[in-house]
């Protein structure tokens, strides 16, 4: 059978809190009494502990036992990771998607552009060395870098979705 008690100051009492925690708690809704008008101790003790900010109250127990503690301790889980990742941002760990692909188109292009005229820089002299036709062998490694070339994009777009950027710009 539930302890009961008409007497706010007595529920106080016996719950080990003053009558002003038991008038704040009901203002809050955090506690209520029974309909008959009386306080049941047990539940009222009850939901002030489970309602009770750890850092003020007597009555929380440990820090994670009770569902206002849990969110106190996620909402500080997410402050920390928010301060961590603008830390991260600032100091350039991590790198805007927008920036990176321009950076890595600008790399592409640069490298593409290298290989493409690779060929007709060194055909000469490679032509020279082993007394080959130094047009035959231009011919021979253009081939060859253009077939690299296709099979690098295929690896790196193997289901062909290719954007044409000129037509999106």
């Amino acid at each position: 059978m539930p302890e009961l008690t008409a007497s706010t100051r007595e529920a106080a009492r016996r719950i080990g809190v003053s009558d002003t925690a038991i008038h704040k708690a009901e203002r809050a809704g955090r506690i209520t009494r029974e309909p008959d008008g009386n306080w049941d101790i047990d539940k009222t003790r009850r939901r002030l502990t489970e309602t009770a900010d750890p850092t003020r109250s007597p009555l929380a127990s440990s820090a994670e036992a009770t569902p206002f503690a849990r969110l106190k301790v996620g909402q500080l889980a997410l402050k920390v990771e928010a301060q961590r990742l603008s830390l991260d941002e600032t100091k350039r760990r991590l790198v805007d998607v927008t920036e990176a692909n321009a950076a890595l188109g600008e790399i592409g292009s640069t490298m593409r552009d290298a290989l493409l005229n690779w060929p007709d820089r060194v055909s000469g002299l490679i032509a020279a060395e082993i007394s080959v036709d130094p047009h035959l062998l231009q011919t021979i490694l253009q081939s060859h870098i253009n077939d690299l070339l296709t099979e690098a994009a295929d690896r790196v777009d193997p289901a062909g979705i290719r954007v044409d950027r000129a037509t999106n710009a």
